[in-house]
């Protein structure tokens, strides 16, 4: 043990520690600046702003910069079809050449929802349920009827809207509403060889009630249901009724061509 301790106090020893810690001092520079040179430490190309840009554009810009680029499409209502809404990294991010830049942009077709029924409802409950929906309110008009601002008819493009037709998300919904006024006597629908479902849509916007449906004969497929028989009904002397008057109907199976009379 004795010979250890002298052994420590010798010059031989000293330079042997010193050369030991000024290996370890070097291999250390050596990693660092190696590492740095490897990772390009402190360098890059900083991204483009991109937001707001059509996707056209950014892309090029991306191309001629040098950096991969990948893209998400997702629709967002009231925002520009094609055009850059986020990115990553951010603007101004410094980033080595090649890097990939995710860009979300708005996509150019909006996707279908199904036309609720805004029948039942009055002018504000049918517009929190278009907001619902991702939907917008169009025109307002008014007809006669006792309700006042009840959703008596959807349009949309000009045309009748049935519920549960696909439209385009954000598409505009025109709605038909009761003045309030109501009317006394309403016209009868001619309701035969309709089916089920367009009877039902033309009594309500008639200004009528459904009232009792009577099935005649077996039923396979509920939502192939045809009428052959209404009540009250439209003829040569009789063609109005008061308005809220209950309509009864007979449906039978099969297509509508199943009713037609030979």
């Amino acid at each position: 043990m004795n010979k250890f301790w002298i052994y420590l106090k010798t010059k031989q020893f000293r330079n042997t520690l010193l050369l030991i810690i000024g290996s370890v001092f070097a291999l250390v520079l050596i990693m660092f600046f190696s590492l740095g040179a490897y990772t390009r430490h402190g360098t890059g190309v900083p991204v483009p702003q991109l937001k707001g840009l059509q996707v056209e554009r950014a892309v090029q810009l991306l191309k001629d910069q040098g950096f991969d680029y990948k893209i998400d499409s997702v629709y967002v209502l009231d925002k520009t079809p094609g055009a850059v809404i986020e990115q990553d990294p951010d603007a101004g991010t410094n980033v080595k050449e090649n890097r990939t830049i995710y860009l979300t942009v708005v996509t150019r077709l909006a996707p279908p929802v199904s036309m609720p029924d805004l029948t039942p409802y009055t002018y504000r409950e049918a517009v929190a349920t278009l907001a619902n929906y991702r939907l917008k309110v169009g025109d307002t008009t008014y007809k006669s009827d006792i309700a006042r601002d009840r959703v008596l008819e959807m349009r949309f493009a000009g045309q009748p809207l049935l519920p549960n037709t696909k439209i385009p998300q954000g598409s505009r919904i025109d709605l038909v509403l009761g003045n309030g006024a109501g009317a006394s006597q309403v016209d009868i629908p001619e309701l035969v060889n309709l089916a089920l479902d367009e009877g039902k849509f033309a009594i309500r916007h008639s200004g009528l009630t459904l009232g009792t449906i009577i099935y005649q004969g077996p039923i396979t497929d509920s939502a192939n249901l045809v009428i052959v028989a209404q009540s009250p009904m439209k003829t040569d002397s009789v063609s109005k009724t008061a308005n809220g008057t209950p309509v009864n109907l007979t449906v039978t199976q099969g297509k509508k061509s199943d009713a037609q009379p030979n």
